[in-house]
């Protein structure tokens, strides 16, 4: 639910499935579900039919998936990843699988370092025959890309009710074991695991700039997006896909780039905002930088004060003026 581009960041999944001809989508919640419900109703603001089902116990990624079979209802089911922005052909993917007759279909993506992700090895004809989750030693570039179209059955016959079960570790190579035919679908298509703030930061402004295109964008792409009620002083620069978000200020002669601004974040002047996160409500002061940080929800970070390199502040907390600063004092 954090904003990317301006609008929750699963609103980009959900309009990606919509323009991909899926019209009724289970979202499987859990830690602070009512969010979900709360933002997206049931769904008929973006032409879908949303359902919602919490797992108060976590069952796993496989777990997650059985716990809710029971409201799918098409023979085919796609499941996203919910940190994962990409811009690979859905449609294509469920061609695919109905062309195989899989049992599941993976969509896979090639990255330099796979060891951080679920390798697949895959033959000539791109069927599935092994996998191995975060390998140190991968024997293959290909990497599970967090989007699988199952055959709806296999859900409910391959993954235990009630039981913590993992998708990567167990079922997919239960399925290979048995001789279930698991299908590659391989693209190089635009890809990003947003589990770090600086992928978070990069993947949204990646929407902004039209890098990667979304149907749920909330205004034109182009260096920076601004929400309404923002209020940027013509002398400010806004670039590299930086989002000002509602009702947010940035003063003059303040230079914000390839950064996220929530909602009533305040810039002073003359500072610098790089490749960061200013939460919402939080206060950037006058002639402070800021490169590669996390600024948490309502903190102050006073005037002249410098923070680099994957600094965090927490939300509430208060800098004072001048109290930090990273480069040398040598002139």
């Amino acid at each position: 639910m954090l904003p990317a581009a301006g609008v929750p960041f699963v609103a980009h999944q959900l309009a990606r499935a919509k323009a991909a001809g899926i019209d009724h989508v289970v979202l499987a919640t859990s830690y602070r579900a009512e969010t979900f419900s709360d933002y997206f109703g049931d769904g008929s603001d973006l032409g879908l039919e949303l359902e919602y089902v919490t797992e108060h116990v976590p069952l796993g990624t496989g777990g997650g998936l059985r716990n809710v079979a029971d409201r799918l209802r098409s023979d085919h089911v796609v499941v996203f990843n919910g940190d994962i922005l990409d811009g690979h052909d859905i449609a294509g993917q469920l061609k695919r699988h109905a062309d195989a007759d899989a049992a599941v279909t993976l969509y896979l993506t090639r990255v330099t370092d796979p060891r951080a992700f679920g390798c697949v090895v895959v033959d000539d004809r791109e069927r599935v025959v092994e996998f191995r989750e975060k390998d140190p030693n991968p024997p293959t570039d290909l990497i599970n890309a967090g989007c699988y179209v199952f055959r709806r059955e296999v859900l409910s016959t391959a993954i235990p009710s009630g039981e913590v079960v993992s998708v990567e570790r167990q079922t997919f190579p239960a399925l290979l074991g048995s001789g279930a035919l698991v299908q590659a679908f391989v693209e190089d298509a635009y890809w990003l695991d947003l589990g770090t703030p600086a992928a978070f930061v990069r993947g949204s402004c990646d929407l902004v700039l039209g890098t990667i295109g979304s149907p749920a964008l909330p205004g034109p792409t182009g260096p920076f997006l601004q929400l309404p009620g923002a209020v940027v002083d013509p002398t400010a620069v806004l670039s590299a896909g930086t989002t000002v978000g509602a009702d947010a200020v940035v003063g003059p002669g303040a230079r914000v780039e390839g950064s996220v601004l929530f909602d009533g974040a305040r810039v002073g002047p003359d500072a610098v905002v790089d490749r960061s996160v200013v939460g919402r409500g939080a206060v950037v002061g006058a002639g402070a930088v800021l490169v590669d940080v996390v600024i948490g929800d309502g903190a102050r970070i006073g005037a002249g004060v410098e923070l680099r390199a994957g600094a965090r502040v927490f939300p509430g907390a208060e800098l004072a003026d001048g109290a930090i600063r990273f480069s040398s004092d040598r002139s």
